[in-house]
């Protein structure tokens, strides 16, 4: 009998299976990161224009006064979410005496399949 030495074809082929497998896996995940990762910053850009339209708000409330945003400044403030968020759309209801509802929605294609709606009530 000899002793036999070095590796087999059949051993070659079954690690090169599963490091294929394993880096398959990998890739799936990293995919799933990604999509994660863009759905994060898209809330995160919701979030920083809700406040920017509440801030131009209170910039132009009169001392004392009701809280009044002129539509200028809505306009504009809906031009930057279309600009900012793919098919993004702005919306501020109000305001109810001293507070208003803040709603943001977007088309979230590359995370999830479903539009992805911010809304916020704030007081001013």
């Amino acid at each position: 009998m000899r002793k036999q030495t070095g590796f087999t074809l059949i051993e070659i082929l079954v690690t090169v299976v599963v490091t294929a497998i394993g880096l398959l896996g990998l890739a799936g995940l990293q995919t799933i990161a990604l999509r994660f990762n863009s759905t994060s910053y898209q809330r995160s850009q919701a979030t920083v224009l809700a406040y920017d339209i509440t801030e131009r708000m209170r910039a132009s409330k009169p001392a004392g006064g009701v809280v009044d945003c002129p539509q200028g400044e809505v306009s504009n403030w809906q031009t930057l979410v279309a600009a900012t968020l793919p098919s993004g759309t702005g919306n501020v209801a109000g305001p109810f005496g001293n507070a208003c509802v803040i709603t943001i929605q977007w088309d979230d294609s590359r995370g999830q399949d479903d539009p992805k709606r911010f809304e916020m009530r704030t007081s001013l």
